[in-house]
Order: C-alpha cells, then structure tokens, then sequence
C-alpha cells in the first residue's frame, strides 16, 4: 500500500470540501488534498440544471453544472490535488492531535493518506423507499432525486409519463420540476405534513402554473406493478382512508440521511437527532485533528451555505494547524433542543471561539407555527430571543449566534426553546 503525506485531507469533493480546500491554499496551507468517489468532482449541483447556485459564495448566479464546474476550477488553480473515483475506508484518529490516517481505495489500488488534519465534508443523501419502509412489489421507476436527476440529466433518458412525488419540501418541488422536463406529468406531490413546505415561487410555479395537486396528511402506504411501477395507494394520515393513483413513476424526496459511516467507524461522537457529527462552533468533532463541514451535519442546505461552512472550517483547520490545541474534555458546553424544534447545529459552543461559522446557528422544527419566540436560556437566565413570522419544517431556520459571549463558561446545558 502506497503511502501519501498531506497537510490536510478532505473527503468528500462537493461545496463544502472544495470551498476548504481553496480557502486552506488561500491562507497558505501547502498540501490539500481532496477525496471524492465520484468520477468527477462538484457534488451534487452537477446534476441540479437548474439556476440559482452561487449567489451567496461566489456573488454571481450559475446552475448547478456551471457551479461545479466553477468549483473544480477554483481548486484547480489553487493547487489542490483532487483525487477522484477515490473511496475512504476507514480513518484512524489518535486522541491526542497527530497524524491522522486514511484508508482509501481507487482503480490504482490501496492507499494510506497521512494528514495533519481532515475534514469530513460527506454530505447527505435521501432516504430510499426501503428505509421508509414502504411495503408492495419491487418493480422498476422507484428513484431518489438525487438518481432522477442522473437518469435525466447525466444519462438523457426518460424517467416515465405519470409521476408520484413523495413530499412536498423545497428538494420535493425540484424533483418535480425535473420530471416535467422531461416530459412526465407530475400527478401529485404527498405530505404528510398539513401543507407544502417550499416557498411561494416555487409552489406557484409547480402547483399553480402546472396544475399539480399537493395532497397533504396523506402519505404513500403502498406500490404496486409487475416490470413497471402500475400504482401506488395513498392513505389519509388523519382517518386511514385508502385510495389508488395509477402511475409508472415514484420518486422519493428529502428525508435526509448525513453520509456519515467514515465518521461512525472512527468512533466520532454523533448528534442523534441529525445522525451527522457532534461539531462545536469551529466544527471541531470529538476527535483531534478531526472537523467536518457542509450537509453531513444537517441535511441539505443550499450549496452556497455548504460552501461557506467549508470556508469557516479552512480557517479553523488553519488554527489548529498552527496551534496543535484541542479543546479539553469539559471545556465545552452543550446545546440541547426542546420539542417541537427537532435540532440546533452546531450544538456545542467553546470559549475561545466566538461565532459559529456565518455567525448564525442553523436548527430545524417539527411543526408549523406563526409568530413564535426562539429562545435560548441557560438555567433562569435568558441570553437571547428572536421572534420568527413563521417556523416551517423541513426548512434550514437561522439563529444568531451573538448571544455565545453572554453564556455562562460553567453554567447549566443552553436549552433552545419555542414560545408561542
């Protein structure tokens, strides 16, 4: 097995650990390499063809191909190695900062990859009808968005003529669009969520300006079909009603899983609520040397908002780099979460660093809910509150994180709550 010194290892080649590994040359860090099992680097905006990728990292609007492309490019000219169709077995982490070690394998064979440092920038993917659980035959036309838009879009084939979308959030409403592009009519769109959770122009242009029902509190209980996908059946959340969609296309939406077994198999701690890595506000893991970035941590995020979490990870890494300091066991204090929010990210804050990476905390909820109060109190104390129009789930919700320097260093748990 050949072996590869590096400074810094970055897995995975999406937004996230490309934005890194540009930002980690910028300031000067001599060997970056970057890790992706693809064939060809950029995650998954190679297969988004539609606009708006790169407003908020790259000021200018590209579609999602153009934005890879634009990313590859970047890191390309900043002298990072990219090495593609390159899978990480396994990572071996010591418990104090040193050398970190990749196992990785490629068409040219096994490798051992030493870093100073590694960033896990994984990212997410949907789950699939068998992780749902969904019971029937297994015929073909059952897809994720994520193989619709390689089947449409990297393969120019055609996916079906009658589609059934299973959700109804922002990614629901692109799977659609897709499908429509390629000639498929969109029979519904199924929540079982009392409405859509997208924003308005996109709701408008799918469901109104294309006629597709939305079926809310509804949820797809069954598919059936011989070679082909013949029908799926619907069942009423609230009264268990069934009835039957005839269709040739099912295609499975949002329901997030972080990438996350290389984290898992190194005994990184993980946050059970998004099943990506426990981070602090420098995106620190429980490991040494260790961080991660991107939608490993919290499921799909825009690609911009991953690229610029890649960016607050390159300049941690930089530090420790520089430093070799780790925090100490109990020098952190912990976020916890009340229902109906589901989970903060990051959810530990650290003294000696004074925003998380933006400077906002992202969270998600369980549950719709018009102007209600988050705040965040640590014992009696309330250091911040923000009042929010309108909480939806499924949706990346924003908090700002100035209200870290007010925590008490060896207080209580911070506990962030709703009120209504």
């Amino acid at each position: 097995m050949s072996t590869h010194a590096v400074d810094v290892a970055v897995v995975g080649g999406g937004p996230a650990g490309l934005a890194a590994a540009v930002e980690l040359r910028r300031i000067g860090v001599a060997r970056v390499v970057v890790l992706d099992r693809e064939d060809e680097a950029g995650g998954m905006p190679r297969h988004c063809h539609h606009a708006g990728f790169g407003f908020l990292d790259l000021k200018r609007l590209l579609s999602g191909p153009g934005y890879a492309r634009r990313r590859r490019r970047l890191a390309e000219d900043a002298g990072v190695e990219i090495f593609t169709e390159t899978t990480a077995l396994s990572l071996t982490s010591p418990v104090t900062p040193a050398t970190t070690t990749l196992a990785t394998t490629s068409p040219l064979g096994l490798r051992s990859i030493s870093a100073r440092a590694v960033l896990l920038a994984t990212g997410c993917r949907e789950r699939p009808r068998a992780a749902r659980l969904v019971p029937g035959s297994r015929p073909l036309g059952v897809y994720t968005t994520g193989s619709l838009q390689q089947l449409v879009y990297a393969r120019g084939a055609s996916p079906g003529r009658r589609a059934v979308v299973v959700g109804a959030e922002h990614v629901s409403f692109s799977a659609a669009h897709t499908l429509m592009a390629a000639g498929a009519e969109v029979i519904a769109l199924v929540t079982e969520q009392p409405q859509d959770q997208t924003y308005l122009p996109f709701r408008l242009a799918v469901a109104t300006l294309h006629s597709v029902p939305i079926v809310t509190r509804a949820r797809v209980s069954r598919i059936d079909g011989r070679h082909r996908v013949e029908g799926v059946e619907i069942t009423a959340v609230d009264t268990g009603r069934r009835y039957a969609l005839a269709c040739d296309t099912v295609v499975f939406t949002g329901n997030w899983i972080p990438e996350h077994e290389l984290a898992r198999g190194a005994d990184i701690a993980i946050n059970t609520a998004t099943r990506g890595p426990n981070v602090d506000v420098a995106l620190r893991t429980s490991r040494p040397g260790v961080f991660a970035a991107g939608n490993l941590l919290h499921g799909a995020a825009i690609a911009d908002v991953a690229a610029l979490e890649g960016l607050a990870a390159a300049r941690g890494i930089a530090t420790f780099l520089e430093r070799s300091d780790w925090p100490s066991e109990g020098s952190s204090l912990s976020l916890s979460v009340e229902t109906p929010l589901a989970w903060i990210v990051p959810s530990v804050i650290e003294p000696s660093v004074a925003l998380p990476p933006r400077g906002r905390f992202v969270f998600q909820t369980t549950e719709f809910s018009n102007d209600t109060s988050i705040e965040v109190r640590q014992g009696s104390e309330l250091l911040y509150s923000k009042r929010f129009r309108r909480l939806v789930p499924n949706r990346m919700l924003e908090l700002d994180g100035t209200w870290i320097a007010r925590a008490r260093k060896a207080g209580d748990t911070v506990v962030i709550r709703a009120e209504r």
